[in-house]
């Protein structure tokens, strides 16, 4: 087929990239053929599987390979490659959603630090046993479909959490959804159309950026600052481009662990006014947070305001229980948007949600989850510091910390070596609007304890 020089100045993953290309363009892989594996090309060449993932997933944003699941890959046909956007390739450096499903989320890897959620031993478990047992006691029958706006009093509960953030609202104005992320979808799906440009956080949170994508939307980073918001620069890109809809995540900001500033708060809601666009405030570590302070939806009571939370980062991420509260008319047709893509919301995994919640012992996990967070965040940015590494902001909250060091130019290449090592980084270009290479990384600190960590990063490092 072709050879790879290890010894090469050009990294392996460009040189399997152009020998594919070659061999497709002289023709000799023909439309249709049939790829090696990903396993099969990394044995048979020597190299790491992560370095072909990489190589295959950039062929296909070029238009030279088609994916096709259960399957493998094949040299993609004439018709189809001619129907490749052109620009696609040289946008992305290679399709982060297939990033995220075999490494980014990949549960298999020992050690998680790049991830976004919470080890198993610092969930409300007992809490879930303890619902699942009282709803299997219960003679109630789960054999219909749900409320399509979900269970009205998990809906009911949701209204009087609100009312804790000041946020005023009824249980109507309340949709129940699978996770932060359906939410998030269904809003994107409702106001957004291919090519509009949509302002979001720069860096930012990677499945809605992934999300986006998909739908074709045309992403105008606003770029983030340790304080919340660099509000010249998220003025003139508002002017620019007339975005209709900014997502963004004021508090405990994924990957940057940032909270925004009352006074950019309010300053952003100033420019919605003034320049006619939607905010979905992405609030789903409000849990985590142990500082009540405002959110754009009470400042803004909703007006403009569509607000995004969920209970599976602090209950259980397998419980996919999430919610959003808007403006009546936009909620409507979220929840008619919502019927049409799913009919209802799991009724069963909101009722063990509502369970978990009423529990007694649900505030005090809450308030002990965030002293254990305030705990690791200490000790992990200290380990990071000690390394040499850069810290983009010290949130002492939370789960995330966002980190580069001066010898690291892209962490992506750091990523695969720790895949190697059964460990799972969270590299920067996930997080990047464009997906350009980066040297920063996320650290969830929660996922942090393992001293195998340190031993991987001091001999990369040289430390």
């Amino acid at each position: 087929m072709f050879s790879l020089n290890p010894q090469s100045s050009t990294p392996l993953v460009l040189q399997v990239v152009e020998g594919f290309r070659q061999l497709v363009e002289d023709g000799s892989l023909r439309a249709g053929a049939k790829l090696p594996s990903i396993r099969q090309f990394a044995h048979a060449h020597g190299v790491s599987v992560y370095t072909v993932v990489d190589a295959y997933d950039r062929l296909v944003a070029q238009g030279y390979f088609v994916s096709r699941p259960h399957s493998g890959f094949f040299v993609r046909r004439r018709a189809d490659a001619a129907q490749a956007p052109a620009a696609q390739g040289a946008q992305f450096s290679f399709d982060s959603m297939w990033y995220m499903q075999r490494i980014f989320e990949n549960r298999a890897l020992r050690l998680k630090p790049g991830c976004g959620w919470l080890p198993g031993d610092w969930l409300f478990s007992e809490g879930v046993r303890r619902s699942l047992r009282a709803l299997a006691a219960e003679d109630t029958d789960l054999g219909g479909y749900g409320e399509p706006k979900g269970y009205l009093p998990l809906r009911q509960l949701v209204r009087d959490l609100l009312a804790e953030h000041e946020v005023v609202a009824n249980a109507e104005q309340v949709l129940l959804t699978l996770g932060s992320s359906q939410a998030m979808d269904l809003v994107a799906r409702h106001l957004v159309r291919p090519g509009d440009p949509v302002l979001v956080d720069e860096p930012g949170y990677a499945n809605l950026l992934s999300s986006l994508r998909f739908l074709g939307a045309r992403l105008v980073g606003a770029p983030r600052t340790p304080q919340g918001y660099d509000l010249d620069a998220l003025e003139a890109r508002v002017q620019e481009h007339r975005p209709k809809v900014f997502f963004t995540q004021p508090r405990l900001q994924s990957p940057t662990g940032s909270t925004a500033q009352v006074a950019h708060l309010y300053r952003l809601l100033q420019l919605a006014e003034k320049y006619d666009f939607v905010v979905v405030e992405n609030d789903i570590y409000a849990d985590l947070d142990p500082e009540p302070r405002p959110t754009l939806a009470s400042l803004d009571q909703l007006r403009r305001v569509v607000y995004i939370s969920s209970f599976s980062k602090t209950i259980s991420p397998n419980i996919r229980v999430g919610y959003l509260a808007a403006q009546p008319d936009l909620l409507e047709e979220l929840g008619r948007l919502k019927m049409i893509s799913g009919l209802t919301s799991s009724e069963f995994t909101e009722r063990l949600a509502y369970g978990a919640l009423l529990d007694g012992r649900w505030r005090k996990h809450t308030k002990s989850l965030r002293d254990r967070l305030a705990v690791a965040q200490q000790r992990v940015a200290s380990q990071l510091l000690d390394l040499g590494f850069v810290l983009f902001a010290e949130p002492k909250a939370g789960m995330l910390l966002w980190a580069r060091h001066p010898a690291i130019v892209n962490a992506t290449e750091l990523a695969y070596k720790a895949a190697e090592q059964d460990i799972l980084l969270g590299p920067g270009h996930l997080f990047n609007v464009e997906l350009e290479p980066s040297p920063w990384m996320r650290f969830n600190v929660a996922h942090c304890q393992d001293e195998a960590l340190l031993a991987f990063l001091r001999s990369q490092l040289g430390a």
